[in-house]
C-alpha cells in the first residue's frame, strides 16, 4: 500500500493537474515555504458558492508539487465549505504524524491518503500543506467579492 501511495504521489508531481494562471481570478495566495524554498501561487474564481476556476503555479519538491495538483482535483468546481472542509480534514492528516485518520475522513481524502506518511518528516509537513494554505489565503481573499 506505502508503494501505491509513493505512485500517486510521484505521478502527480509529473503530470501536475489545475497547472497555470487564471485571466482575472477573484482571489489569489502566494505562499512559500522558507525552510526548503518551494513556492505556489493559487487563484480562484467563484460562483454561486463554489469554485468555479482554480488554477496554480509553483516551484518545490515533489510532495508539494503533487499535493497542489491532486488539491486541484479534489475541490475543482466543489462547494467552498466543502473544499474547506476537506483542506482542514488534510491538515489533521499531515499533523497525525504518519497514522491514518479514521476511515471516514480516509474515505474523505481518497488520493489524499497517499500523504499519510508523510507526517512523520516534520520537514515534509510544510510542503505537503503549502499549496492548501494558499488555497485558504485566495478563498479568504475571493469571498468578499462574491457578497
Amino acid at each position: 500500500m506505502e508503494q501505491l501511495y509513493q505512485q500517486v504521489i510521484l505521478d502527480h508531481s509529473r503530470q501536475r493537474s489545475g497547472e497555470g494562471e487564471l485571466q482575472a481570478p477573484d482571489g489569489e495566495s502566494f505562499q512559500v515555504n522558507p525552510t526548503c524554498g518551494d513556492e505556489c501561487t493559487v487563484q480562484v474564481t467563484l460562483a454561486e458558492g463554489a469554485i468555479d476556476s482554480l488554477a496554480w503555479t509553483g516551484k518545490g519538491c515533489s510532495i508539494s508539487q503533487a499535493s497542489l495538483s491532486l488539491m486541484y482535483e479534489m475541490v475543482h468546481g466543489q462547494p467552498v465549505a466543502e473544499a474547506e472542509q476537506l483542506g482542514e480534514t488534510f491538515r489533521e492528516l499531515i499533523h497525525n504524524r504518519g497514522q491514518e485518520l479514521d476511515e471516514e475522513k480516509m474515505d474523505l481524502l481518497d488520493d489524499l491518503g497517499a500523504f499519510t506518511g508523510v507526517g512523520r518528516y516534520s520537514a515534509r509537513v510544510k510542503c505537503a500543506l503549502l499549496g492548501w494554505m494558499a488555497l485558504r489565503g485566495a478563498l479568504a481573499q475571493a469571498q468578499p467579492t462574491q457578497a
